[in-house]
């Protein structure tokens, strides 16, 4: 059972459940601090500039995954050996699950069919590999998760996924991903509690749960989450259109040859 002094405490669901609005307000309404690690689309900012993750290589996904977990790993050992515990917006297993899926319908599933197809085709050589690599970051990925987390609070898929253009993704992918995460945390010895509704339907019922302190009105700590969210998510998309450019066909043929 979680410490409600030092809690550990992962938000967890796939793409577009309301994940980091609930993990940002619960954490605004209780004082406890959030592990919010870069997301993907700040990371590829960084890391690929000028890039869409629809063009993205099955190589350059792994070094975003792998900073992903770097920053994630570094937040939560920081956060917490300040004593206060943490409410993780996701968890270093959500985020293997995300690779794990997309070697079964395709790296890019938010892209076109055509796209797909060719980088499906492309890809074939590359498959037993990224298995193999995906089976060793899992045994790393498991181990952290047993030491790491204490209690999982799982959002269900109850809704379409939110069309602001930022999620690299498919409903196929976010329906298979929401049963392999709760599928893994399961197989390790978690049983995450399934919370739905409103997001302060959520929030009140994890802190009744977990016995959590409650600090703040539950609407005022949505209020400033989804402002918080919002402006970070409009700077990020800022950055993302001045960076970009339109590739040449011949970049166009050799992304894709590099699958």
């Amino acid at each position: 059972m979680l410490n409600s002094k030092s809690p550990r405490l992962v938000i967890s669901g796939t793409y577009s459940t309301g994940k980091t609005t609930t993990a940002t307000a619960l954490s605004i309404a209780t004082g406890i601090p959030l592990i919010n690690a870069l997301s993907a689309r700040e990371i590829l900012t960084s890391l690929y500039p000028g890039r869409r993750f629809q063009d993205m290589t099955a190589e350059e996904l792994m070094a975003l995954g792998l900073k992903r977990f770097e920053e994630r790993i570094r937040a939560e050992a920081v956060t917490y050996q300040a004593g206060k515990g943490f409410i993780s917006d996701g968890s270093v297993l959500n985020e293997l699950i995300y690779g794990t899926v997309r070697m079964k319908v395709g790296i890019n599933p938010g892209s076109t069919w055509p796209h797909r197809v060719a980088k499906a085709i492309m890809g074939i050589p590359f498959k037993p590999f990224m298995k193999k690599y995906l089976s060793s970051y899992e045994t790393v990925v498991n181990q952290h998760t047993q030491e790491w987390y204490s209690d999982v609070v799982h959002l269900p898929v109850e809704f379409a996924m939110d069309p602001d253009g930022h999620r690299p993704v498919s409903e196929e992918y976010r329906q298979l991903s929401d049963q392999e995460i709760l599928k893994s945390f399961r197989q390790i010895g978690f049983e995450p509690k399934l919370v739905s509704g409103t997001i302060e339907h959520r929030l009140a019922t994890i802190i009744k749960l977990y016995h959590l302190p409650q600090e703040m009105e539950l609407s005022k700590a949505i209020e400033q989450a989804q402002e918080q969210i919002a402006k970070n998510r409009e700077s990020v998309a800022k950055r993302i259109i001045e960076q970009y450019h339109e590739p040449t066909l011949r970049e166009k043929i050799s992304l894709m040859m590099k699958y």
